[in-house]
């Protein structure tokens, strides 16, 4: 699978939070990464921001069942964040597959199996032949998010 780099910006202000934060590319500790830096605020029902990219760059489903799980790169500040996943299959925007991670200071290759990711608010079950979307989010708490990603594949 090739790097992802069509990451976008979501913030909770899309449900009226006041979170607020930006993605940007660069050189990351000697690394080309893209990062996610921002203060997640849960006033106003809010709490995160995150980073996203469909998994295939024509927005298409991404058959993955031959693979084992989710292959990153990250570089954090010492925060836990939440990585997602999003098939075709889900309706609402709030609904994904989701784990959580613990990002440590220095490059780190985190494998997250698939059987990892538990259902949010749904009852569907990971379809890994309906891939669509990843996310990389800080969410749930207030804090300084701070994390860079320059790899995703599978493996």
């Amino acid at each position: 699978m090739r790097p992802l780099v069509n990451w976008e910006f979501v913030a909770d202000a899309v449900m009226g939070g006041v979170s607020s934060g930006q993605i940007a590319c660069g050189n990351i500790d000697g690394r080309s990464a893209t990062r996610l830096t921002g203060l997640v605020s849960t006033k106003n029902n809010g709490g995160f921001i995150q980073m996203a990219s469909d998994l295939k760059r024509d927005g298409s489903v991404l058959d993955a069942r031959d693979w084992s799980g989710i292959e990153i790169e990250v570089y954090g500040n010492e925060e836990t964040y939440d990585l997602r996943l999003r098939t075709d299959g889900l309706p609402r925007p709030w609904q994904s597959f989701r784990t959580s991670f613990f990002a440590p200071q220095s490059w780190t290759t985190l494998r997250v199996p698939f059987w990892q990711f538990e259902p949010h608010k749904t009852d569907k079950v990971l379809d890994l032949a309906r891939l669509r979307r990843i996310g990389v989010l800080a969410i749930g708490r207030v804090f300084q998010a701070d994390i860079a990603v320059s790899d995703v594949r599978l493996y």
